[in-house]
């Protein structure tokens, strides 16, 4: 009788709780769902400004231009105009026809070309406007899987390459020649990481439920756990950023219906901002890019 009365009360709780909901300090930020099968911009009011349609997806990214850079499925990342016209694309597939292939990070490089993260043929390349592979990177990987091999990837200002190992559990650094010159063991199914400026490393720990920074020896500075904010739970923790403000964005994929999606932290582990959306997004929000001041964000 008692489990079915706190079922009853659960039940009416989420029933009268808004389908989204905001709270502190407003921002405008894209995010993706890929249940929903959506990619949208909001407003500072919650509002969508602009979505399209989108199937897999891993990373997206607002460029300095306006323009979208995301995917559309795990092979195929394309450019498109706010107008939606799409300007640019590669297709991972044909360029590996016959290979089981996986994308699930890239990015626009200072230089103008192309970061892409190839997961199965285990590699990262470096695309022109026109598809030319204009760099290549092995990753030293045994046992290649398309869909774990890696989950985000960032270059970095030093030319190194910072590598998400979804199977592996490890973050690791690649100098331009392949060779690890830093590596951290995760224990978790690690999504995201990105260097900071004060050398330091943030790292996303997936299934690991927790948001964490550490130094280079690899000991922990900073931490965030699956309870740590008080009435939120952490769950598949996925991408991470950290803004010019000091705060710390990150993305809570897979949690509870009562839980946020987006949530930003002060280093005090303050809850500033949130964001809840089981309408436009839903369970999978796996990408989520603040955009008040993207040139500044690390991500």
């Amino acid at each position: 009788m008692i489990r079915m009365l706190v079922a009853v009360a659960a039940l009416s709780f989420l029933q009268d709780r808004p389908k989204v909901e905001q709270t502190g300090t407003p921002r405008r930020f894209l995010a993706a769902d890929y249940q929903k099968k959506v990619l949208a911009i909001f407003g500072k009011d919650g509002k969508v400004e602009w979505q399209v349609p989108i199937r897999d997806i891993h990373d997206a990214w607002v460029l300095p231009n306006g323009n979208v850079l995301f995917q559309q499925g795990w092979t195929k990342v394309v450019e498109m105009t706010p107008e939606k016209k799409e300007v640019w694309s590669w297709d991972a597939a044909k360029a590996n026809e016959g290979k089981k292939v996986e994308v699930h990070a890239f990015q626009r490089l200072a230089d103008g070309l192309t970061m892409i993260a190839e997961s199965g043929p285990a590699r990262i390349i470096e695309v022109d406007k026109d598809g030319a592979i204009k760099k290549e990177l092995k990753l030293p990987i045994e046992k290649p899987d398309p869909h774990r091999d890696t989950r985000n990837v960032r270059k970095l200002e030093s030319g190194n390459y910072l590598v998400c190992h979804e199977a592996l559990q490890k973050v690791r650094e690649y100098d331009g020649a392949g060779k690890i010159v830093w590596e951290h063991d995760v224990k978790s199914a690690v999504y995201g990481a990105i260097r900071l400026k004060n050398g330091n490393t943030l790292i996303s720990a997936g299934n690991g439920h927790r948001v964490f920074e550490v130094d280079p020896s690899g000991k922990t500075v900073w931490e965030i756990g699956k309870s740590d904010l008080p009435g939120i739970e952490l769950a598949w923790m996925t991408q991470v950023a950290r803004l010019p403000n000091g705060n710390t964005v990150m993305v809570n994929c897979h949690g509870r219906p009562t839980d946020p999606q987006i949530i930003e932290v002060t280093p005090g582990k303050k809850v500033v901002w949130s964001y809840r959306d089981f309408e436009t997004l839903g369970g999978a929000t796996a990408v989520a890019e603040v955009l008040d001041d993207p040139a500044r964000t690390l991500r």
